[in-house]
């Protein structure tokens, strides 16, 4: 990538995330920011031809073509019904403990993952204080998450 482009996609998508968090930390303001995020799945899942998976590779494999680099969104491994990955690309709501917000924000991926025919969730937020990337999993549709609790979820 050439590093005019690189600098170009890399601020879009850091405006984008501060856009993003602004409007999820307003619970008033939640519809608007489901549509924001389900906007931008679609155009994702549209631009980057987001397809149905057969296998858990593929399924970790689909969710990462949603992000400009799959180096800040690595898959750290796969067990036989779960792909655990990820997320490092810097966000807003780092060390602020909204992971309500988090989860809000998250809809853009929980969208991507359903269209590949999975379950997206978030095992450790950014929004944690000390923690500075996202940890998730995703399973397929019709396997039980019951096991994986989601970030927000957690006391």
């Amino acid at each position: 990538m050439h590093p005019i482009q690189k600098f170009f996609v890399k601020n879009t998508v850091a405006f984008t995330l501060k856009m993003l968090a602004f409007v999820a930390r307003r619970p008033k303001w939640r519809k608007l920011s489901d549509w924001l995020t389900t906007t931008l799945a679609n155009s994702t899942i549209r631009s980057k031809r987001i397809r149905q998976a057969t296998d858990l590779q593929q399924l970790g494999e689909q969710w990462q073509r949603g992000f400009p680099s799959k180096k800040q969104v690595p898959i750290s491994h796969i067990d036989e019904r779960t792909v655990y990955a990820e997320i490092h690309t810097p966000c807003p709501l780092r060390g602020t403990g909204d992971t309500h917000a988090c989860y809000a924000m998250m809809r853009y991926d929980r969208e991507i993952v359903k269209k590949a025919g999975g379950v997206f969730v978030v095992l450790q937020s950014q929004a944690t204080p000390g923690q500075t990337f996202c940890k998730v999993a995703m399973r397929f549709q019709q396997a039980d998450v019951s096991d994986l609790v989601s970030a927000h979820l957690q006391k």
